[in-house]
C-alpha cells in the first residue's frame, strides 16, 4: 500500500474501530468518486455497510471485490471480516484460494487459506492445501496441520463410515514419514497416540507409552496421561496400569482418584477368570487402603473412600467375606468426614440398604448426638438428616412424619443462622442446607397431600433463607421452579435474574426459565421481558459460531493439537443444543402473539424452523445443579417440581417443530428452490438421512413415543393443528405460486430497493394474468371443515372451567394460552385466502366461508376466557387473599420468620399472579380484536 493510498484509508480504520460506520461510509464514497475501481476501499466500504445492518448494498459491493480475485493482504483481511458478517464462510474459503493460485509461492498466504478453510470446517480442502504447503515450504507444522485435518474428516458426520479408517491409515502414515518425531513436543505425541487407538494398533502405542521419553510426557501432559489410561485399558493391561497407580500412591503420594480406580479394577480384572486369585488380591489391596487411611488420617479421604468402593465392588462379584464390613466402613467415614459438606454426596453410592444394614446403619445415625453449637457441629447435623432421609421408607412417608421433619429442620435452621451472623453477605450460610431440606420435606407434603398450603409454607421460608444468603444457586433455584407452579412467572424471573447467569450457563440453566415459557408471557399486552430475556440468552449461540472457529485456529497456529476436537465438539454440542432450539421455539410461539401475522414473518419463521428441524440434539441441560435430598424411593426433587410433571424433550421439540413448519409452509411461498436463490450466507451443515422420506412426508408423522412428552392440554392442539393442516393443505399447494413467478417479484422488489437486480435470478416472461401464474391440474374440491376445528375451542373452555378455580393458575393460564395460539394458528393458515382476488380466481368463495363460521366461534370463546382471567386477577392482590396465603405459612411463622416476613413474600406473590392473569387476560383480548376483521 502506498503512503498516500495510506493516509486516505487510515480515517476509514479509525472510524470502523471507534463504529463509526456512517463517517466510514461517507469517507469510502469520497476516495471512490475519484478511484472508483480501488477494491480496498470498496472491501472497507461493504464492511461498514454490514455494521449498518445495510446488508443488499454491501452484497453488490463484496460481489465486485470477489468478482476481482483480490491478492493483496489488506483486501483479504477486510473482505474476510465482510463475508463473516454476511454469514458467506465458503465464499471466504474461495476467495482465499483463488488468491493462492494466483501467489502459489506466498507462505502466509497459503496458511490463510489453509485456517480459512478450517474455519469453515472444511476438513477434506485444509488437508490437501496443508499437505501443499508441506511440499513446498518443507516446515514439520504443516505436515501435523495435515494429519490433524484427516483425523477431523474422518470424524466428520458427513464422512461415510467407510471412509474413517481409510483417513485414518493415511494420517499414520503421514505422520510416519515425518522427519522428526512425534515426541517433539505433547500434543503431537497426544495426536500420534489418538490415531494409533483409533487403528488398534495397540503394540505399537504401548512401545511409544513405555519409552523413556513416552513415560516422561505422560508425567508432565494430563491429557497424554488420560490417553495412556485408555489405551492401557483397551489393551487389556489393567494389571501393569494397576501397578503402576499403586506405585505412585505409595512412592509418589499421589492421590488423584483415578490412581485409586485404576487399582480396584486391576483387583478385580481376573475375577471371572481366577476367583482365588482375585480374593488375595482384594484382602492385599485392603491393607494398603488401611495402611492409607491410618496415615493420611483427616487430612485426605481417599483411602476410606477407596475401602468404600473396594467393598462395593466384593459385594457386586460376591467376595464379601464380613457381611458387616459396609456398614462399618460407612459409619467410619462418617464418624471421620461427618462435619464435611462432601459428606452425603462422598457416601450416596454406598447407602443404598436394606434389610439388617439398613437397620444398623439408621439406628447408628439415630444415635449420633444432634448439636449446633459450633460451624462443625451443624454441619455434621445437617449431613445425619440427609442420610437419614435418604433411605426413609414408605411407611416413613406420612403427612404427619413429613411434617415434624418440616418443623425440625426449619428449627433448626433458625437456630443455625446464628452461626452466620457475622458472616459477610456474600458468603453462604453454614445453615442453607437445613433450609433446602426444609424445602424438600414441605414440597414432598405438596406431592402426598396436593394441597398447595406446603409449597407457600416453602416459600416463604425459602425467600428468608435467599435474603439471609444472596449467592446461594440451590436455593434461587428451587424459588424459580416453585414460584412457576404457583403462578408467579414475575418472581421466578427476579431470582433467575439475581442468579447473574453467564456464558455457557444460558445453554445449561436457561430451561429453569424458559421450559414452557410462552403460557407465561405477556408480550401481546405489550411486556417484552421473557422475549427480551431470550434475546439476551441466546447471544451464547451467536458467539459460539462467532468465537469458536477463532480458537480451532488459534490451536492450529500454536499446536495445540489435543484442544481441537475438544474446540469443535464443544461447537457442536452447543450449535445443536436441545434447549437452544426448545427455546427458540418459545420464542417464536411468543412472537407470534405479539405480531400480526404476516408473510414476512412466515417465511423467517419458515427457513429458521427448518435448519432446526433435522438436527441430531444435544441435550446439555443441567439438572443435577438443583439439590434433591428426597428419599431414594420418592421422585426426586426435579421431577416433581417440573411443570405439570413433563419435561420437554426432543419428543417435544418435534411435535411442535412439525406443527409450525408445516403451518409455516402453507403460509408461504418459498420452497426450496428460492430459498437457495434468496438466502443470504452458508446453510447449516446437515447430513441427509438416506432412510428419511421427504419432508413433507415427515412432518405429518406423529409418534406415541413423542407424543408422550406432551400434556393432555397441548396433546389436544396438536390434534386440532393436524386437523386445520390436513384440511386446507391441498389449497395451499393449488394456490401457491411457482417458483418462477417468486423470484421474478423478490428480484423486481429488490431492483426497485437498490437499483440493482438480484444476483443469479432471470425474471421470466410472465403469461399476463393477474395472478402472474396458471395451474394446468384442477383446483381440489372443497371439503367441509373438520368437526375438531369447532369442538376444540369448546373443549378447552371446558378444560377452563375446570381450572380456573385452583388457588394457582398456572393451568389455567396454560389452557389459555393454548386457546390464543390455536386462534393464531388458524388465522396463519388462512392468510393465503384472505386476498378476494385470489377467492375469485380460484373458486374459494364456499372455503372462505367456512372460515368465518370458525373464526367467529374461536374469537368468542377466546374472548370469554380473556375477560374470566381479568376476572380472576381482580381476586388476586387484595387484602383478603394475602392473609389467606399468611394463614397458609402457619408452619413456619415463628419469632425469627415473623408475620412481616411472610405476608410480604405474601403480597409478593398474589401480586404476581395478579400480574399475570390480568396481562394475559388483557393481552388475549388484543389479540382477538387483532383478528376480529
Amino acid at each position: 500500500m502506498s503512503s498516500a493510498l495510506d493516509r486516505q484509508v487510515r480515517p476509514i480504520y479509525d472510524a470502523l474501530d471507534t463504529g463509526s460506520n456512517k463517517s466510514a461510509i461517507v469517507t469510502c464514497n469520497k476516495i471512490l468518486k475519484k478511484q472508483p475501481k480501488n477494491e480496498l476501499v470498496k472491501a472497507l466500504k461493504a464492511l461498514a455497510l454490514v455494521r449498518s445492518q445495510k446488508v443488499e448494498e454491501s452484497l453488490i459491493l463484496c460481489d465486485e471485490v470477489l468478482a476481482a480475485k483480490p491478492t493483496d493482504d489488506g483486501v483479504l483481511t477486510a473482505m474476510m471480516h465482510v463475508l463473516r458478517g454476511l454469514g458467506r464462510h465458503r465464499d471466504t474459503v474461495v476467495m482465499f484460494e483463488e488468491a493462492f493460485k494466483k501467489e502459489p509461492t506466498n507462505e502466509d498466504l497459503g496458511a490463510q487459506t489453509f485456517l480459512s478453510n478450517v474455519r469453515a470446517g472444511h476438513w477434506k480442502s485444509a488437508q490437501q492445501i496443508a499437505t501443499k504447503l508441506y511440499k513446498t515450504f518443507q516446515e514439520d507444522r504443516y505436515l501435523y496441520w495435515s494429519v490433524m485435518s484427516a483425523v477431523l474428516q474422518a470424524n466428520d458426520i458427513s464422512t461415510p463410515t467407510a471412509m474413517r479408517p481409510v483417513l485414518y491409515q493415511l494420517a499414520n502414515r503421514l505422520i510416519s514419514s515425518s522427519p522428526t518425531p512425534s515426541f517433539h513436543s505433547a500434543d503431537r505425541f497426544h495426536l500420534h497416540l489418538s490415531i494409533l487407538r483409533e487403528l488398534k494398533l495397540y503394540d505399537e502405542a504401548v512401545k511409544l507409552l513405555d519409552s523413556d521419553i513416552g513415560v516422561h510426557i505422560c508425567g508432565s501432559s494430563l491429557v497424554c496421561n488420560e490417553m495412556r489410561r485408555d489405551i492401557y485399558r483397551l489393551k487389556g493391561l489393567l494389571k501393569e496400569e494397576g501397578k503402576k497407580a499403586e506405585t505412585l500412591i505409595t512412592e509418589k503420594k499421589d492421590r488423584n482418584w483415578l490412581e485409586f480406580l485404576a487399582v480396584i479394577d486391576a483387583t478385580f480384572f481376573t475375577v471371572d477368570s481366577d476367583k482365588d486369585a482375585a480374593v488375595t488380591d482384594c484382602s492385599r489391596v485392603k491393607d494398603l487402603f488401611t495402611d492409607i487411611m491410618q496415615k493420611d488420617g483427616r487430612r485426605d479421604r481417599s483411602g476410606l473412600l477407596a475401602l468404600l468402593e473396594l467393598e462395593k465392588r466384593c459385594r457386586q462379584a460376591d467376595l464379601s467375606t464380613d457381611s458387616a464390613r459396609m456398614v462399618d466402613l460407612i459409619q467410619q467415614y462418617f464418624e471421620k468426614i461427618g462435619d464435611k459438606a462432601c459428606c452425603f454426596e462422598d457416601l450416596l453410592p454406598y447407602i443404598h440398604l436394606d434389610g439388617d444394614d439398613l437397620s444398623r446403619w439408621t439406628s447408628y445415625l439415630e444415635s449420633v448426638p444432634s448439636s449446633l453449637t459450633t460451624i462443625n457441629e451443624l454441619q455434621r447435623s445437617t449431613n445425619r438428616h440427609k442420610l437419614l432421609r435418604h433411605n426413609l421408607t414408605q411407611s416413613d412417608l406420612t403427612i404427619e412424619a413429613e411434617l415434624s421433619y418440616a418443623t425440625l429442620y426449619t428449627k433448626q435452621y433458625l437456630e443455625g443462622l446464628q452461626l452466620g451472623k457475622d458472616l459477610p453477605t456474600t458468603e453462604l450460610q453454614p445453615a442453607d442446607d437445613l433450609a433446602i431440606l426444609a424445602g424438600h420435606a414441605f414440597i414432598s407434603l405438596w406431592v402426598l397431600s396436593n394441597d398447595e398450603k406446603y409449597l407457600l409454607n416453602a416459600v416463604s421460608l425459602l425467600e428468608f433463607a435467599s435474603s439471609k444468603s444472596k449467592q446461594s444457586f440451590r436455593i434461587r433455584l428451587m424459588l424459580i421452579r416453585l414460584y412457576r407452579i404457583l403462578g408467579a412467572p414475575s418472581l421466578a424471573l427476579e431470582h433467575y435474574r439475581a442468579m447473574r447467569i453467564k456464558q455457557i450457563q444460558n445453554d445449561t440453566l436457561s430451561h429453569f426459565l424458559f421450559s414452557r415459557s410462552s403460557i407465561f408471557s405477556l408480550a401481546p399486552s405489550g411486556d417484552l421481558t421473557l422475549m427480551s430475556e431470550y434475546i439476551e440468552a441466546s447471544q451464547i449461540y451467536i458467539n459460539n459460531s462467532q468465537d469458536t472457529p477463532e480458537y480451532i485456529v488459534r490451536a492450529f497456529t500454536s499446536e495445540k493439537y489435543s484442544q481441537i476436537p475438544e474446540f469443535i465438539s464443544f461447537e457442536n454440542q452447543l450449535e445443536c443444543s436441545l434447549q437452544r432450539d426448545i427455546s427458540k421455539l418459545e420464542h417464536t410461539r411468543m412472537r407470534l402473539a405479539f405480531e400480526p401475522v404476516s408473510t414476512d414473518v412466515i417465511d423467517m419463521e419458515l427457513i429458521e424452523s427448518k435448519f432446526i428441524f433435522d438436527r441430531q440434539h444435544f441435550d446439555n441441560r443441567d439438572y443435577k445443579v438443583l439439590p434433591n435430598y428426597q428419599p431414594r424411593i420418592q421422585q426426586t426433587l426435579n421431577e416433581q417440581t417440573l411443570l405439570f410433571g413433563k419435561s420437554e424433550g426432543s419428543g417435544w421439540l418435534w411435535s411442535f417443530l412439525k406443527l409450525y413448519v408445516r403451518a409455516f409452509q402453507h403460509g408461504s411461498d418459498l420452497d426450496e428452490t428460492v430459498e437457495e436463490k434468496l438466502l443470504i450466507g452458508d446453510r447449516p451443515k446437515h447430513i441427509p438421512d438416506a432412510n428419511q422420506g421427504p419432508l413433507k412426508e415427515r412432518l405429518c408423522q406423529r409418534s406415541e413415543e413423542e407424543l408422550s412428552e406432551l400434556t393432555s392440554h397441548e396433546l389436544a392442539y396438536i390434534h386440532y393443528a393436524d386437523a386445520l393442516a390436513n384440511w386446507l393443505e391441498p389449497h395451499h399447494d393449488y394456490v401457491r405460486p411457482p417458483p418462477a413467478v417468486v423470484l421474478a417479484e423478490a428480484a423486481k422488489q429488490t431492483e426497485l430497493k437498490t437499483g440493482h437486480p438480484l444476483r443469479g435470478v432471470e425474471i421470466p416472461v410472465l403469461d399476463g394474468l393477474s395472478n402472474g401464474h396458471k395451474k394446468d391440474e384442477e383446483a381440489p374440491p372443497v371439503t367441509e371443515a373438520p368437526a375438531e376445528l369447532a369442538t376444540f375451542f369448546d373443549d378447552m373452555k371446558a378444560r377452563f372451567e375446570k381450572v380456573k378455580g385452583r388457588s394457582s393458575p398456572t393451568e389455567a393460564l396454560a389452557v389459555a394460552s393454548l386457546m390464543q395460539e390455536a386462534l393464531i394458528l388458524f388465522m396463519l393458515e388462512t392468510l393465503r385466502f384472505k386476498p378476494a382476488s385470489v377467492v375469485k380466481i380460484h373458486k374459494l368463495g364456499n372455503l372462505v366461508a367456512s372460515f368465518k363460521t370458525i373464526r367467529t366461534h374461536a374469537l368468542a370463546t377466546v374472548r370469554d376466557v380473556s375477560v374470566q382471567l381479568v376476572k380472576m386477577s381482580e381476586n388476586e392482590g387484595t387484602i383478603e387473599q394475602r392473609k389467606a396465603i399468611v394463614d397458609s405459612c402457619a408452619h413456619v411463622t415463628v419469632s425469627e420468620l415473623d408475620h412481616d416476613i411472610v405476608l410480604n413474600v405474601a403480597k409478593k406473590l398474589s401480586d404476581a399472579r395478579k400480574k399475570a392473569l390480568e396481562g394475559y387476560g388483557k393481552g388475549m383480548s388484543r389479540v382477538c380484536s387483532l383478528y376480529a376483521h
